[in-house]
Parts: structure tokens; sequence; C-alpha cells
């Protein structure tokens, strides 16, 4: 990867990534896409993460499957060595996509608005 590039962090099979896969396209906006489902998050890089968004809790889907079917002591991590525990078990928990610009500025999630703001497209 060149460091001109953000990088794109999510799932090859989730639609909103695609989406904004397809958006950066559209735009010429130059990404690297990285699955990490295939391509694991060093749990250091998701504490960092976690902290640049402000807490885990900016950093995990609640609202999804996963989380709904796990069992309910595993959804109060206490540490952040059981939050990357459980993301490492379950990456489909970590929003998306998580946008990883060169500066290391980051952001999560996809809506068009939000890309046009945040590309200055």
């Amino acid at each position: 990867m060149t460091q001109s590039n953000l990088t794109l962090y999510g799932l090859s099979n989730c639609d909103t990534c695609k989406k904004a896969r397809n958006w950066l396209t559209r735009f010429d906006v130059a990404h690297e896409f990285v699955d990490y489902r295939a391509n694991p998050v060093p749990p250091a890089t998701l504490k960092a993460w976690a902290q640049q968004l402000g807490g885990w809790e900016k950093l995990v889907n609640k609202s999804g499957t996963t989380w709904r079917n796990l069992l309910p002591q595993r959804k109060n991590p206490g540490t952040d060595s059981e939050w990357t525990l459980l993301l490492k078990e379950y990456p489909a928990l970590v929003r998306r996509p998580v946008v990883v610009q060169p500066d290391g500025a980051m952001s999560v999630g996809f809506t068009d608005n939000g890309f046009k703001k945040l590309f200055g497209r």
C-alpha cells in the first residue's frame, strides 16, 4: 500500500462496505480494501481505533445479529483486552466500514453525504 492511499477496513460480503467501495471508486478516491475477517486487525490497532473514536461503544456494532446472539455475559467487556478478544473472535462486531486516512484520521460507517463531507466531493 502506498502511503498516499486511504485504507477501508470491512468485510467483503458486507453491503455497506460494498457501497462505500463503489462510492470511493466512482469519485476516484484511491484506496486499499482490507477484509478484517481474512486479515485480522491487531489488538493494539483496535484499541487505538476505539480511543480515537471515543471508546469501544463507538467502534462496536450493537445493532447487528452478531451482538444480539452473544451470550449475555459476553456483552459487558470490562477491559481493553476483553474487548479486543471479543472482536478477534467476532470480527463482524466492528462497525463497518472503518476508514483510515493516510494522516491517521479515521471514521466509521458509510453514508453518501458523510463521504461527500469527508472527501470534499
